[in-house]
Parts: C-alpha cells; structure tokens; sequence
C-alpha cells in the first residue's frame, strides 16, 4: 500500500519524505557540472534517464564571507529593503484609495514608514549581536564528491555509455 507521503512505487515520482537513493554506481565526479554532464550524456545517448540519480557524498557547508558589517552597511540595508516594503504596502494602499485627491500620499507615506522601520530593524538586530559577527556571508552546501547511481536494470548500459565519456576531451560542448 502506497500513502500520500511517499512517491515509492511510482516510477519517475520522486519520494516526498527523505529517503536514501537507490541504485548502483555507475560514475563518480569531483563536481556537480562534472556530474551533470555525465546525466547530459546520458540522456543524448536515449538513456532512460529518469533511473539515475546523483548524489553529493560527503557534504560540507562552505561559508564565504563577502564583506565587513559596519553600521553605514546595515543601516543602509535595512533602509533599502524597508523601502521596497514600504512601497508595495503604498502601492496597493493606492490602488484600493477611492479618493482621487489622494495622488501618491500613499506611497509616500508607506515608503517614508518603510524606511524607518526597516532602518529600527536593522539597528536592533544588528546591535543586540555586540559585535559577534562583524561580517556578511554567503552559504553553500557542497559535496566532497558526486555519485551517478543507476537503477540496476539499465545499471550495465549506463556505465558502458560513461566510458565512451570519459575516453572524450573534457572541453567538448558538441552533442552528439
């Protein structure tokens, strides 16, 4: 019996609840665009990709820090980003106004309120970090490496196309 939740037994439906993949290894890549390329091949080669898998081994979350915090930074970010705010609340406040003397007072408003809460936000966030992190970042989940699994039935072809791929110069863009 299938429930709602899960996609199993349903060819070409992906599970809705975390499940381990299955399949067997048919390529394993150093990178994702490694590893995509491979399912690319694939597929050009009429391989039924909807058997294949890939799979990150070994994650990692990578952290890069873009820039230095200083309160000029976070300020102005929080002022800008209260201002977009500030302006769809002023725009659809204008556009629901039935008074034609009102003109832009709405947007006005909601953009100017906008600007200062989004600039008290920033402010509060920001300092009741003291000083702990004094830096913007960007995260990114990344594996050490890229399996290709493969449904076992089609697991032989698929490896024996992989082959032909990796006999090719990596630069290659043409499809065949």
């Amino acid at each position: 019996m299938t429930s709602s939740f899960s996609g199993q037994n349903r060819p070409g439906v992906p599970p809705r609840l975390p499940t381990p993949p299955t399949g067997w290894p048919i390529g394993s890549y150093a990178t994702y665009e490694e590893a995509q390329r491979a399912v690319d091949f694939l597929a050009d080669g009429d391989f039924p990709v909807q058997e294949v898998t890939i799979v990150g081994v070994d994650l990692m979350l990578v952290e890069r820090v873009t820039g230095r915090l200083t309160w000029g930074r976070v300020l102005g970010t929080g002022a800008a980003s209260g201002a977009w705010f500030g302006l769809f609340v002023g725009v659809l406040l204008s556009l629901f106004n039935t008074t034609a003397s009102a003109g832009f007072g709405p947007i006005l408003v909601g953009l100017t309120v906008g600007v200062a809460f989004g600039i008290i936000f920033a402010a509060v966030g920001y300092g009741s970090a003291r000083g702990k992190r004094d830096f913007q970042s960007a995260s990114q989940l990344v594996a050490g490496r890229y399996d290709v699994l493969c449904q076992p039935r089609s697991a032989e072809r698929g490896r024996d196309l992989l082959a032909k791929l990796a006999m090719r110069p990596a630069d290659t863009n043409h499809k065949d």
